[in-house]
């Protein structure tokens, strides 16, 4: 199958050197100022292996099967520039962090066309073409919609290392990841602490379980089919604890966090449904400090 990366960060780079070691058709879409200079190759270091494998690059996304959409959202608007010819295109798959970007990418390319899928990993891009898949775990979930087209990607996906699945029920699979997420983003952002070290410190570890409780409450009254304690348990037990998110390391950069993309849904949820999230609250007026932001999600 031919596959498209839209996005050359750390995401795109674990998700196109995998597909291109098992012998994928890879197109990594990159800027028209980096297309000159960008590698012939892609270099990846992953529990899984590490190697470097050949793959094609272009600044717009050429006819696909599958567009892989790994951009921050912050990032997307633009990024879809680069999408000039979607009708070439079977389908989208979009891994990007939050919710709201599939009803946007539905409005413009059209419902059945986007896959709502998930990923849970802590991968970095260090250089152009080079990247780091730090944690020992690669956790990719897509929707059962995506499972004819999708499902022998999944299965060399398996067999390389990572933890695929296809779930049903799209509100389950989105806010699955969003329950975890947003209380860990969150937390190791606002107290410049990695996850073992806010877990070790009671009040960071009060806080973030409490965000993690009500951002469960948001997910139930979503439609999600998720229990708090049970989710609690597991994140509690099988993240890494030198794990840094990605919003940590972006206000470290100086670089705009994805602030709204992962704790707006909470926030804008909690609102339609009447519920209290006070621990998020805080959580996202320390991170806004942090980040230096000028306007609130509040």
């Amino acid at each position: 199958m031919r596959h498209a990366i839209l996005g050359a960060g750390g995401i795109g780079g674990l998700i196109g050197a995998s597909l291109a070691r098992n012998g994928a058709a890879v197109t990594m879409v990159v800027r028209p100022d980096s297309l000159a200079t960008y590698p012939e190759q892609l270099r990846l270091e992953s529990p899984f292996g590490n190697f470097s494998v050949a793959v094609a690059h272009a600044s717009e996304v050429p006819p696909a099967d599958v567009l892989w959409l790994t951009v921050k959202a912050t990032q997307l608007p633009a990024a879809l520039d680069a999408v000039t010819n979607f009708e070439s295109i079977k389908a989208i798959v979009p891994l990007l962090n939050g919710i709201d970007h599939l009803a946007f990418l539905r409005s413009k390319y059209g419902a059945e066309r986007v896959i709502g899928a998930t990923i849970a990993v802590e991968s970095e891009r260090v250089a152009p073409g080079h990247f780091i898949h730090r944690s020992p775990f690669a956790r990719l979930n897509i929707h059962s919609s995506g499972r004819t087209l999708l499902g022998s990607t999944l299965d060399a996906f398996q067999k390389m290392g990572f933890d695929c699945k296809f779930i049903d029920d799209e509100p389950t699979l989105m806010w699955g990841k969003l329950v975890f997420l947003a209380p860990f983003a969150l937390t190791s952002t606002a107290s410049d602490k990695s996850v073992g070290e806010f877990l070790a410190a009671p009040e960071w570890r009060d806080l973030g379980l409490s965000c993690m409780r009500e951002a469960c409450a948001v997910a139930v009254a979503e439609g999600a089919k998720l229990d708090a304690g049970s989710v609690i348990a597991a994140a509690t037990k099988n993240i890494p604890g030198n794990m840094r998110s990605s919003m940590q390391k972006d206000v470290e950069q100086r670089k705009a966090p994805e602030l709204d993309a992962i704790a707006g849904p909470i926030l804008r949820g909690a609102r339609r449904h009447g519920i209290k999230i006070p621990a998020t609250e805080k959580l996202v007026v320390a991170v806004e400090r942090r980040a230096g932001l000028s306007a609130s999600l509040l």
